[in-house]
This record gives C-alpha cells, structure tokens and sequence, in this order.
C-alpha cells in the first residue's frame, strides 16, 4: 500500500512539473511577402485536391496491397 502511495505521488510530481515546464505555444509572424507567392496559392488550391485522392485512391490501392495475396507480388511488408 505504501509502495503505491509512493508512486502515485512519483506520478504526479512528474505529471505536474512536465505541465508546468511546458513553454507556451505561438503563432508564427505572418509574412505577406511569401505568402502571395504564386507557387503558394497553387499550393493552396492543389492541397485539397492531393487529400482527397489520397482518401480515394492510394489508401485503398495500399490496403488492397495489404492483404496477403498481393503482399509477396508488390513486396509490401509490414
């Protein structure tokens, strides 16, 4: 029982100087120069369209990949 005692006390010790040594986070300075780069708003545009055949296509082709027929002819391993 003591032995327990001794390291929930341990645990919160550590719990409380890991929250308590954590630095807060910021936020970048937004940089107006860079961010009307062309390349930039075709990223911005391209990101949502690279998502969305990741979800319909290369997820599925690498579960399809996955199983156990296809693993040893495309060589996946886990």
């Amino acid at each position: 029982m003591i032995r327990r005692t001794r390291k929930s006390i341990a645990a919160a010790a550590l719990a409380s100087s890991l929250l308590f040594a954590a630095a807060p986070a910021l936020a970048d300075d937004h940089d107006s120069e860079n961010a009307g780069h062309p390349l930039r708003m075709a990223a911005y545009a391209a990101h949502p369209v690279g998502y969305i055949l990741d979800l319909l296509i290369f997820k599925p082709a690498h579960w399809i990949v996955h199983l156990e027929p296809f693993q040893a002819l495309f060589g996946h391993e886990d």
